[in-house]
């Protein structure tokens, strides 16, 4: 039974259409929805110190946005929530911290190369998940 889906997003283009599917998936089996976005500590780590506060608060406002997208995507009622760390570890503890049945993500992030066939975050959480991920290619 599909009681929880987490929808991961890092509000890019590309993960528009994990977006539809997810919230569509979490619709078809009556499912709790969950949006995440993850501040990549990475961004954080490499600003410079006094740019941080200003970095820092112009990737909780991306992340208010992107949550915000999710929401806007169903008319059922969304857990939001917004982590700070790595990616996929934060994403994989989060399915973990809340019981989830699946995690859906897109393949590409907002770093896009177009030469990979799977984004790396997806790839980790694909490697890592404890549950099943549904990745979800954006079609051009």
């Amino acid at each position: 039974m599909i009681e929880r889906v987490v929808v991961a997003t890092d509000g890019s283009e590309s993960v528009a259409r994990a977006i539809e599917v997810g919230v569509d998936f979490a619709e078809r089996f009556d499912a709790d929805v969950h949006a995440l976005y993850v501040i990549d500590a990475g961004e954080l780590e490499s600003a410079p110190e006094e740019l941080e506060p200003e970095m820092r608060a112009a990737l909780e406002e991306r992340a208010d946005d992107a949550v915000a997208d999710v929401e806007a995507h169903t008319d059922r009622e969304v857990t939001a929530a917004v982590r700070t760390g790595r990616p996929a570890s934060e994403i994989i503890q989060y399915a973990r911290d809340v019981d989830a049945d699946v995690i859906a993500t897109g393949t590409r992030g907002r770093h896009g190369e177009n030469r990979f066939l799977i984004g790396s975050v997806a790839e980790r959480v694909v490697r890592s998940s404890p549950v099943p991920v549904l990745t979800v290619r954006q079609l051009t």
